[in-house]
């Protein structure tokens, strides 16, 4: 076996296919934002980041940063172990009442990203509801789909935000089987909003657990950022919410928040919890500081959603296909890998401009786009200057027919 050989032909195929993934070197200023140094052979150079999903500045905000500081200063940098033994801080602690607070739920626990938080504590349950049939939407997130893999038992893939289609199949599932349903409030990559309120209607008439991802929602939405579930008034009726501290709050990290006694059984048979060395407590205390500051102000709310609707009619109006949802996720669909890739690498290069091409397998082949992700933070020069770039790309070579793009299932 030539292993080298082998690992070569794997990379040469994503080259070839237009979807080989170059990370960029950045270096973000602090109380700068969105602006960062970006490096490169020719040395660093000033660019605007225009697809960062800390969507509200929170990693620059003074009041996450002083905690942050005060935290290493108190107790020095790492947790020292697993949550079992010596890694549980009073930050932890303090944190994870905080969340539950935030959610309205009994309890919550932590885990080093809400990937793990969504693998670990989906495959615990499918293991620990013996028999559990888990329903996940189409377009869940990978963690989810890694999750039910890991719990090994019966699922059901339900066509993307279709009620009717989630009910037939509950329909085929005996009433006193274990269920859950997985989906997720914001799906990231086209900014659709699921029906929480319709899918809990269900979830409860057929006798299933709800358990939704509001990664992309936390921080950002409802009156003390709880996310849609919050702002839809239905929070109370979901029960288990898996969030990130890494997107709307700013720092790292992500959580469930359910009944004490779910969190409990996750706790006790995750190994993906068990065996990992916990948030180190400058993260904890960070991602608390961020979670008091968004359940009093709404001001940073308030701009974002301004922000992103002021981008969307912006690109509608000069004709550029951005993909029309309810959400402050902005995508541009382009539909191949290889001008996607074209058109962010011109972003860069002659514009100091970065956005990351959204490839397969983030997105279906023939969906390829950019996702802009503006901020409240994003001056009116950084929006003259994104627009008049995409323009004079579009221009060049109208990837996509330089028409509105409107998804089905918003």
């Amino acid at each position: 076996m030539d292993y080298r050989k082998q690992l070569k032909s794997a990379l040469d195929a994503v080259r070839l296919e237009g979807r080989y993934r170059v990370f960029a070197d950045l270096k973000r200023r602090r109380g700068a934002y969105p602006t960062a140094d970006h490096f490169a052979a020719e040395g660093p150079r000033e660019i605007t980041v225009w697809c960062s999903n800390d969507y509200l500045g929170m990693s620059q905000h003074p009041k996450v940063t002083a905690a942050m500081h005060e935290a290493v200063d108190m107790v020095g940098a790492g947790s020292g172990g697993t949550r079992n033994i010596s890694g549980t801080t009073h930050y932890h602690v303090e944190l994870e009442a905080e969340i539950a607070d935030l959610h309205g739920k009994e309890a919550a626990l932590l885990f080093t990203s809400a990937y793990v938080a969504n693998d670990a504590t989906l495959s615990t349950l499918a293991e620990l509801l013996e028999g559990c049939v888990i329903f996940s939407d189409e377009k869940n997130h990978a963690s989810m789909i890694a999750g039910i893999r890991h719990g090994r038992g019966p699922k059901k893939i339900i066509r993307h935000n279709d009620l009717e289609d989630l009910e037939a199949q509950l329909k085929s599932v005996p009433l006193e089987t274990p269920k859950i349903i997985a989906f997720e409030s914001v799906y990231s990559m086209d900014g659709h909003i699921a029906p929480i309120a319709e899918i809990c209607d269900l979830a409860e008439k057929y006798n299933a657990l709800t358990y939704l991802d509001e990664v992309h929602a936390v921080g950002l939405y409802g009156p003390r950022g709880g996310g849609i579930a919050e702002r839809d008034g239905v929070m109370d009726r979901v029960d288990i919410i898996n969030g990130t501290l890494a997107k709307g709050f700013g720092v790292m990290g992500g959580y469930i928040a359910a009944s004490r006694d779910l969190c409990d059984a996750v706790r006790s048979y995750a190994p993906g919890f068990i065996f990992t060395t916990s948030l180190a407590p400058a993260l904890a205390a960070g991602a608390r500081a961020s979670i008091r500051h968004l359940k009093n102000s709404t001001e940073e709310r308030t701009a974002l959603h301004a922000q992103a609707n002021m981008l969307k009619d912006r690109l509608t109006d000069v004709g550029l296909p951005v993909m029309q949802n309810n959400s402050h996720i902005v995508p541009v669909m382009i539909g191949n890998p290889v001008h996607c890739k074209a058109v962010t690498d011109a972003l860069l290069d002659q514009h100091n401009i970065y956005v990351q091409p959204i490839n397969y397998p983030t997105v279906p082949r023939g969906t390829e786009r950019i996702r802009l992700t503006p901020s409240p933070q994003h001056s009116k020069a950084q929006f003259d200057a994104l627009i008049s770039a995409l323009q004079a790309l579009w221009a060049e070579c109208p990837v996509s027919a330089g028409k509105t793009v409107r998804l089905a299932a918003e």
